[in-house]
């Protein structure tokens, strides 16, 4: 895999229009319907998705094409977002149908797949079960309860919490209930820097920045280059 994180600090594992920053390692998403290129940058690599909010009938097979070509680039390192959002976006069916797509690319190109979910959780869930991925799936942006946070890692999914929701001090007694080898974080295009993240998030799990940087760098080298 290029572009790989070993030399850098910190992992921001999900970002929009992301800058190179000296000691940070991103994953910059790239919307399949945006007119953007993953150019090759130093400490940047990407990720690449159909978003449930802009898909619609007339553009979904080309979405769906671009996410595929991108995805089969060394630097493009994850499929997505992808997923359900029952509150913005398509239809049920045909989010249903894209996120099948997406999950398709994934184990074709065995790359981990993004997930974006909003009042969803039910059909995420099912849709695992049903296609019973090898690939890891990772749900950017979680904030939700300890129940829902324990239901979605006995499946084997990968949190990365919602940077508004992570940094809050209620937020600690679900980040608590997540193991830290299931654990990463990032900035999703909000104006805070990654450095934040992880002292919030290491302050409420009572533990060392550095000790959160070495599980984050380990669940990394679990999830996007398994031996």
């Amino acid at each position: 895999m290029m572009n790989g994180p070993a030399q850098y600090d910190f992992i921001n594992i999900h970002d929009h229009d992301a800058d190179q920053r000296p000691g940070i390692f991103t994953i910059d998403n790239i919307m399949a319907h945006q007119d953007r290129y993953p150019e090759e940058t130093e400490g940047i690599a990407y990720s690449c998705g159909a978003h449930p909010w802009e898909i619609d009938d007339g553009s979904l097979d080309e979405q769906i094409d671009r996410v595929r070509y991108y995805v089969s680039l060394s630097n493009v390192v994850a499929v997505g977002e992808a997923g359900f959002d029952r509150i913005r976006g398509a239809g049920d069916e045909l989010q249903e149908k894209a996120f099948t797509r997406q999950v398709e690319i994934s184990e074709e190109q065995q790359k981990p797949l993004f997930i974006h979910c909003v009042k969803a959780w039910d059909e995420l869930l099912r849709m695992h079960k049903e296609l019973n991925p090898r690939m890891k799936w990772i749900v950017h942006g979680f904030r939700g309860k300890p129940e829902l946070a324990a239901q979605l890692l006995d499946k084997g999914f990968y949190l990365s919490p919602w940077v508004e929701w992570a940094i809050r001090p209620e937020s600690a007694k679900t980040l608590k209930t997540v193991p830290p080898g299931r654990l990463f974080l990032e900035t999703d295009g909000f104006d805070i820097t990654i450095e934040k993240v992880y002292e919030a998030v290491a302050g409420h799990l009572e533990m060392e920045v550095d000790t959160l940087k070495m599980a984050i760098h380990s669940n990394f080298y679990k999830v996007f280059a398994p031996a």
